[in-house]
């Protein structure tokens, strides 16, 4: 299994980004474990606080390092990615030399009510990503529309098509992952020892 750092360009916990990210954690059970990055509490980015870095830049560049994988989620805001996000994506490619986005695998998908499904954001990340060093799987693509519906209280995709397509999403990136990572090995506890 593989440990994915999941960056969720909103901070609102209702955000239709956030439930499209918890539904896939919930889908790709047993093939990806999702660790969810907290980006709100980041400062904005300014590059004389590397003389002294916040706890918080110190504990995202560790967060991601320790992943084996990335997946961005995104929202459209006015075309582009939310501040949020960018301000998350450029704290640990800094200082200069000292990146740790260099060759880690990463993914993007992003949830909108309209039918773009944050097309216009996700190719702004496109041209992003690739220059900090991120190694980005080009396809499937994720372009999710969030109607009502679309994904239960449980947070399960309710349309049987989409659910087909995103576990192909799935094991697309599990095996994009597996061209830059060693899988780490789940040891499930024996039920009849401890009954």
């Amino acid at each position: 299994m593989f440990k994915v750092a999941v960056f969720v360009g909103s901070a609102r916990e209702t955000s239709s980004n956030m439930k499209l990210a918890k539904a896939l954690a919930k889908l790709s059970a047993g093939r990806l474990e999702f660790s969810f990055v907290d980006i709100a509490s980041l400062p904005f980015y300014d590059d004389t606080l590397w003389n002294d870095p916040p706890a918080e830049v110190i504990g995202l560049k560790r967060q991601i390092t320790e992943a084996d994988a990335v997946l961005f989620v995104t929202p459209e805001y006015n075309r582009s990615i939310p501040g949020i996000l960018k301000n998350a994506i450029d704290w640990p490619s800094r200082p200069f030399g000292e990146s740790v986005w260099t060759d880690k695998p990463g993914a993007i998908a992003g949830a909108t009510g309209g039918v773009s499904g944050t097309a216009a954001a996700q190719v702004h990340l496109r041209s992003i990503l690739p220059v900090v060093g991120v190694a980005l799987m080009g396809r499937p693509e994720i372009y999710f529309q969030s109607r009502p519906g679309a994904i239960d209280d449980e947070l399960n995709f309710t349309d049987e098509r989409v659910k087909t397509n995103l576990n192909i999403w799935v094991d697309q990136f599990v095996q994009w992952i597996g061209r830059f990572a060693v899988a780490r090995v789940v040891e499930v506890e024996d039920e009849r020892k401890t009954a």
